[in-house]
């Protein structure tokens, strides 16, 4: 198999993540349920990966690092964790289900939600959420609240996981600090192949997961939670100590982690973390991009194609990134290339390019609603090829010949 499907989740892996989820296996116990060598273990390996992530994302508290079973679960967390009726939100139409969802939800409860929208080619334009920050300034000089000015947050996704644009967030923050709004980044599709600094940055809270770019096993994920963030837990239960307060302890992570950790997962992402550290988030994205830009090379004249989230006919706007010499790339990207053949629906292209040519893409709407509407294509999806650090040049060759021929017969 051709495997194309990284945003989807990772396939192939480095050898010492399996290494170490099978060792964890063998000698793990459960973490502050004991003093046993099982037991400190778990404790020593949890911990040493709050501190790989708090390394990796520029973060300089690895004990609010909170561990979660994926970036959904931990989205849930800050969003209900934070919000209260009355409070108002700014999401973006690159959101996933995974904020749009929970927003639908406490929208219903008193939450005032609106939209960052896209222009028809689906890039997000800072002057356009300018203009959302002042409209809301301006209800708040007008009296527009009556008991107490409500809390802001802007929940923004890093890089749309349908076009691969990837947003700014240093000027991002910049904006959200000077009209006062809290900073939520989901960055499912970054975390591990793009370099991140949450501190520099002023994030206040970054959701991960750590199936995707993380490289490491399904049921991990979690979340940064900056010193002056609180958020209230949506689960309590078992933490392993403090077991006679009535309320979940106020320390972190604890005070998010009800239950018993995932301790073998984390194991194996603790390696991928380690991993990704020695190659350089930097040096990832370098080579993932140049498979994507030889990919592009290769489609870009098939007759009948539609490619949608790329500038290919701009400038380049860092040349040292796309060192193969192609200069059409005109903003960031992910790996990420959605595309449609003519009017053939989306899902018979991926079924063409799995069952005749052993190519695993994605089909469909991606949880990704907004953009689709967007981008026009809510009737008849995207077929999106992502690819991974571990994809070979071959490989693009054999999905740019795969396209080829099925355009062909069309």
């Amino acid at each position: 198999m051709i495997y194309m499907n990284h945003a989807a989740t990772s396939y192939r892996r480095p050898p010492c993540v399996a290494e170490a989820v099978i060792n964890a296996l063998s000698s793990m116990g459960n973490e502050y349920r004991g003093t046993s060598v099982g037991e400190m273990t778990t404790a020593r390996t949890i911990y040493g990966c709050r501190q790989e992530l708090a390394r990796l994302f520029g973060f300089s508290h690895p004990e609010r690092v909170v561990l979660t079973a994926n970036a959904t679960t931990a989205m849930n967390m800050a969003l209900f964790g934070i919000l209260h009726p009355g409070d108002e939100v700014i999401a973006t139409d690159w959101d996933h289900n995974c904020v749009l969802r929970p927003l639908h939800v406490l929208e219903k409860r008193g939450v005032q939600v609106n939209y960052w929208r896209t222009d028809r080619d689906g890039r997000l334009h800072t002057d356009e959420l300018k203009k959302l920050l002042e409209a809301q300034a301006d209800r708040e000089e007008d009296g527009g609240f009556d008991d107490c000015t409500p809390q802001k947050v802007l929940v923004c996704t890093h890089a749309s996981n349908l076009t691969g644009r990837i947003l700014d967030l240093a000027a991002v923050s910049v904006l959200a600090k000077q009209y006062s709004w809290k900073l939520i980044v989901d960055a499912s599709q970054t975390a591990g192949a793009y370099p991140i600094d949450m501190d520099n940055t002023g994030i206040d809270v970054l959701v991960f997961t750590g199936h995707k770019s993380l490289m490491g096993p399904q049921g991990t994920g979690g979340m940064c939670v900056a010193e002056d963030v609180e958020i209230r837990p949506l689960i309590s239960g078992g933490t392993g100590f403090r077991s006679y307060e009535p309320a979940q302890p106020e320390a972190y992570p604890a005070h998010l982690e009800a239950g018993t950790q995932n301790g073998h997962g984390i194991a194996g992402l603790g390696a991928a973390v380690g991993y990704i550290l020695e190659q350089d988030p930097a040096r990832i994205h370098l080579r993932e991009m140049e498979l994507t830009v030889q990919f592009l090379e290769g489609i870009r004249d098939i007759p009948g194609i539609r490619i949608y989230g790329w500038d290919l006919n701009g400038e380049c706007a860092d040349a040292a990134a796309h060192p193969k010499g192609k200069n059409y790339i005109s903003e960031e990207h992910t790996p990420v290339v959605p595309l449609n053949l003519r009017d053939i629906p989306s899902e018979d292209i991926a079924d063409i390019l799995s069952e005749r040519y052993g190519i695993a893409v994605r089909a469909g709407a991606h949880c990704a609603p907004r953009m689709h509407m967007a981008l026009g294509t809510k009737n008849q999806g995207a077929v999106r090829f992502s690819f991974g650090y571990f994809n070979t040049e071959e490989e693009i060759d054999a999905a740019v010949t795969a396209l080829r021929e099925i355009a062909s017969e069309i």
